[in-house]
């Protein structure tokens, strides 16, 4: 896996001043002797941000000392924080998303709101709630899979360009949901219909690499058939998460994990039952996507321009 030299530099001196522990070859690592909180020293924040760049997802064990206002706190230090567009924030917060199995299961894979324009840049999960045995979270490296597609497949892939929304089939992705999971999906989460065009394969706005961005929310790809774009998406998206490409977390309470959402997908596994399950995460503002030639994502349906989301 190759980087490029601002993030190869990044990464030498975060995995330098951090004890980083890399979990697997291709994406992710654990950081151990750092106590998470909204006054950690400017090199700190800046060790964890490489190291991000570099494992793509980093772990914390023993964080259960943080709160909602610390998470939001620390998750500041990386960025300008941004809400969801249709979830409501935890009450008293600005923008921690409250993620309870009873009401909803992300048990597929995607990049976090990539039915927006400017999706977030980074992402940060607290483990609240964990039940004794299942509900693991799985990420795969995007970078990675565009850099290991044969060279024939990263040309097409690079002129692709893909309709993302928020508004999709529930119940055909998720057979078992609940009635009270297919109410919250209609009435909450799809409040705002958002569609908007990216490039299938974009350049990271840090460290300037390409990453194939796909996921559950592309509704289909653009300019070729229904049955191509099912086709094309199927061998682009297997190809990003080959468990040659993933990392495996086995959650417990207080942990906190952090993913550089432009270079990754992930999903959470759902094997838990009826156990109770609940993390709780904050974003961190990105800019609008951008492709490999300068062209950026932008929005096309009426609905979302009314909600007001920037191009």
């Amino acid at each position: 896996m190759s980087n490029s030299p601002s993030a190869l530099g990044q990464s030498r001196s975060a995995d330098a001043a951090l004890d980083v522990r890399p979990i697997t070859p291709a994406i992710g690592a654990e950081i151990h002797g750092v106590l998470l909180s909204g006054k950690l020293p400017a090199e700190t924040v800046t060790a964890i941000r490489g190291a991000l760049l570099r494992h793509r997802v980093v772990f914390f064990r023993g964080q259960g000392h943080l709160d909602e206002a610390e998470h939001q706190a620390f998750a500041r230090l990386l960025g300008p924080l941004v809400p969801h567009p249709t979830l409501p924030s935890v009450a008293g917060t600005e923008a921690v998303l409250d993620i309870d199995g009873e009401n909803a299961r992300a048990s597929q894979w995607h990049t976090d709101m990539t039915f927006v324009p400017a999706f977030p840049l980074f992402s940060v999960l607290r483990g609240v709630v964990i039940p004794p045995v299942g509900g693991d979270t799985v990420w795969a490296n995007t970078v990675a899979a565009y850099e290991t597609l044969p060279p024939l497949l990263r040309g097409l892939a690079d002129q692709l360009w893909a309709l993302h929304s928020n508004a999709y089939d529930y119940g055909a992705t998720r057979p078992n949901a609940t009635a009270r999971q297919l109410q919250r999906y209609e009435t909450v989460f799809k409040s705002t219909v958002y569609e908007t065009e990216h490039p299938a394969v974009q350049v990271h706005p840090l460290s300037g690499e390409r990453a194939i961005i796909l996921g559950y929310f592309v509704r289909r790809l653009l300019g070729v058939s229904s049955a191509d774009s099912g086709h094309l998406f199927a061998m682009l998206q297997g190809h990003v998460t080959r468990l040659e490409n993933t990392v495996r977390w086995r959650w417990s309470a207080g942990d906190v994990v952090i993913w550089d959402n432009r270079a990754t997908q992930h999903k959470a596994i759902d094997d838990y039952g009826s156990q109770p399950r609940i993390v709780r995460r904050v974003t961190i503002d990105g800019p609008v996507s951008v492709g490999i030639d300068g062209r950026h994502g932008r929005r096309r349906n009426s609905d979302a321009q009314a909600a007001g989301v920037a191009a």
